[in-house]
């Protein structure tokens, strides 16, 4: 396990690193994308925000999504990514994004993909477990060793 870190205590705006350590996806009991290496984004009041290379996917779980893309004051303008089983079933419609040319201060998430933890069946970091940020609009990953209060909870409106 990681030492804790206090989210508060992240900076705005947000740091970035590369990470020597696992990373699990499951959609039903399907293991559709694993990794020992990682990136992750680090912003005030949010949980880490983790994006792995999209080779770590396996063949036909990965899917251009469909719909709007959306921006980011820091990384730019986001794709959307459609999730699945390897043999397409149990899609789950924009449960990832990536950057295909972000700032250059973010240049390393260049194609790597993130997702909503909430949006596939299990997100394992580190071995653990992972719990998605509250609320539906921002997609980090919260573990034993990320200390909140967290933006998008309900229980802390002045999060916003």
């Amino acid at each position: 396990m990681r030492e804790r870190e206090l989210v508060a205590d992240y900076p705005r705006p947000p740091f970035i690193e590369r990470i020597v350590g696992s990373v699990v996806i499951r959609i039903n009991a399907e293991i559709i994308a694993e990794s020992h290496s990682y990136v992750r984004v680090c912003e005030t009041y949010h949980p880490p925000t983790i994006y792995i290379d999209p080779d770590a996917f396996k063949p036909g779980t990965l899917h251009p999504g469909t719909g709007r893309p959306s921006f980011c004051e820091w990384k730019g303008i986001a794709a959307y990514w459609d999730l699945s089983c390897s043999d397409g079933s149990s899609r789950r419609a924009r449960a990832g994004w990536s950057y295909p040319n972000p700032t250059d201060r973010f240049s390393a998430l260049a194609g790597w993909i993130s997702l909503y933890p909430r949006l596939v069946d299990e997100c394992v970091l580190e071995g653990e477990a992972v719990q998605p940020q509250p609320g539906t609009f921002y997609g980090g990953w919260i573990t034993s060793w990320t200390v909140g209060p967290f933006k998008g909870d309900p229980n802390h409106p002045e999060l916003i």
